[in-house]
């Protein structure tokens, strides 16, 4: 089952040339969200992987701004998990805590709320795809500033080329389906 589930997964990922610059190809997710049977599948091999992996020790899934919003509660819901939102600077009330990162022209910066988690609760970070790195390792940044222990990293889409696997250091990772 799960070599059918990522087939179908992997079918409804589309690729634009060019975009969104000359020389990048851009994987599309929509076709997936659009997908209830592609979708399912997608929530369920990364639920088998976080189940086979950490079996019952995860506390939370906590999603990046905005895209793993869209896996992250689906995911923590098929886990039994409550889910946990890291956001771009100036989206969330009451007290915060930040970590910039670098952009291609500039830096941005990730909040969670102070209160989000316990100091030792375990978390999967989950977002749809990995290129550089630099926003998830902000967000790994963020859970550690709050004592959290981040048990791994999960992505629908990896893109290899780029690396950003490496920037993340000891921090365990995984995808779902990895692209040049």
């Amino acid at each position: 089952m799960a070599e059918h589930d990522l087939q179908l997964v992997a079918r409804r990922i589309r690729s634009f040339p060019d975009f969104p610059i000359p020389g990048v190809l851009f994987r599309d997710i929509s076709p997936l969200l659009k997908d209830p049977d592609s979708f399912r599948a997608c929530i369920r091999l990364l639920a088998s992987h976080l189940k086979t992996t950490h079996g019952g020790k995860i506390d939370y899934i906590a999603g990046l701004d905005s895209r793993g919003f869209l896996f992250g509660p689906s995911l923590a819901q098929e886990l039994g998990l409550g889910f946990v939102l890291i956001r771009k600077r100036g989206k969330l009330p009451g007290p915060t805590v930040s970590a910039s990162y670098a952009l291609e022209y500039g830096k941005a910066e990730l909040e969670i709320q102070k209160d989000a988690l316990e100091p030792g609760q375990k978390v999967v970070v989950v977002d749809d795809l990995l290129a550089t790195g630099g926003t998830m390792c902000a967000a790994c940044e963020l859970l550690g500033q709050l004592q959290a222990e981040v048990l791994e990293c999960v992505c629908l889409v990896e893109l290899t080329s780029l690396k950003g696997r490496e920037k993340l250091g000891a921090v365990p990772f995984f995808s779902l389906l990895q692209y040049e």
